[in-house]
């Protein structure tokens, strides 16, 4: 099966940038889709961001423009980078990852059939 690790979370200040990563391993499929969630206490699960394995990228409105996600198929590892951070970004962020890509509703958790543990990310004065 596959694993996901996601490392890089932290607290910074407003404005400030982060680069979360999310190792893959195990029996890795061809097409495999990755993307990014989050929840913060007391909220539902949010999807953030989206990559599918031909390289279609979605992304949830409120991180437009400052989020970037990527992933590197040779070392088999997720990243967003996270510029121009906000306090309403603070959550647990979480790397998810599903056999097959999204066509019309990219952050459909059912088309993540794995999932890591999560990496905080804090943005406070």
């Amino acid at each position: 099966q596959v694993q996901l690790v996601e490392s890089g979370g932290g607290s910074v200040q407003p404005g400030g940038s982060l680069r979360l990563s999310c190792a893959v391993s195990g029996n890795i499929p061809r097409t495999l889709c990755m993307a990014w969630f989050r929840q913060a206490p007391g909220k539902e699960r949010e999807g953030v961001a989206t990559i599918r394995s031909d390289g279609a990228i979605r992304y949830t409105s409120s991180v437009k423009g400052r989020f970037a996600i990527s992933r590197d198929n040779v070392k088999n590892t997720l990243y967003l980078q996270m510029n121009s951070l906000k306090p309403e970004d603070t959550a647990m962020y979480y790397c998810a990852a599903g056999p097959r890509g999204w066509l019309w509703e990219p952050f459909d958790s059912s088309l993540y059939n794995y999932w890591g543990q999560g990496t905080q990310v804090t943005v406070s004065s």
